[in-house]
């Protein structure tokens, strides 16, 4: 049944590398836990780490739901603070994913543009959400990092002309818990 308010879809990473519990699905499921209200339909996804599956997973999730917004989080072992990313970058895809692919091309999208920014004001959000009183950081960043966090919010603003974002979050107890990412998601 489709809510009043519409619709919003939010993805996390399976494992990977050293992260063999990754934050980011984690935090998005307690975020389901909580929920966005009585008038948002919230589906969330896991999605492994796999340049080709994402390729394939996010388009067909724009088609299918017909989202207000894709919410994209991801793991960064560098974060001390919910990082909210600004923008993402169409090249220098150069590292190997859990299936050891790595694009040919090491870009996102053929002849993309090498940067896109998300319709949504992001030091506005980060404002905001400091200002929201939880016990957490949060901080702005302008790379994603060139790895399959990156690619999916290329892939997904690029497929929603903008109406997507991409949130960093640190690895658990680093310093948060899990609820504390849920909370701030």
């Amino acid at each position: 049944m489709e809510k009043r308010g519409g619709c919003v879809v939010v993805t996390g990473f399976g494992p990977f590398g050293e992260h063999a519990v990754n934050a980011s699905w984690v935090a998005v499921q307690e975020l389901d836990k909580l929920g966005l209200g009585d008038r948002v339909e919230l589906h969330i996804y896991e999605v492994p780490v796999e340049y080709q599956t994402v390729q394939r997973l996010i388009p067909d999730l724009w088609i299918k739901h017909r989202p207000q917004l894709i919410v994209h989080v991801g793991v960064s072992g560098m974060a001390s603070a919910i990082t909210l990313e600004k923008c993402v970058h169409n090249q220098g895809y150069l590292r190997l994913d859990n299936r050891q692919f790595c694009p040919d091309t090491q870009c996102c999208v053929d002849g993309g543009p090498e940067c896109l920014q998300s319709c949504i004001d992001m030091d506005d959000v980060c404002r905001r959400a400091s200002a929201a009183g939880l016990d957490v950081q949060f901080t702005v960043s302008t790379d994603a990092g060139r790895y399959l966090c990156d690619f999916t919010y290329y892939t997904s603003l690029h497929e929603s002309h903008g109406r997507s974002v991409f949130i960093h979050v640190p690895p658990l107890g680093k310093p948060y818990t899990a609820a504390q990412l849920g909370r701030a998601l």
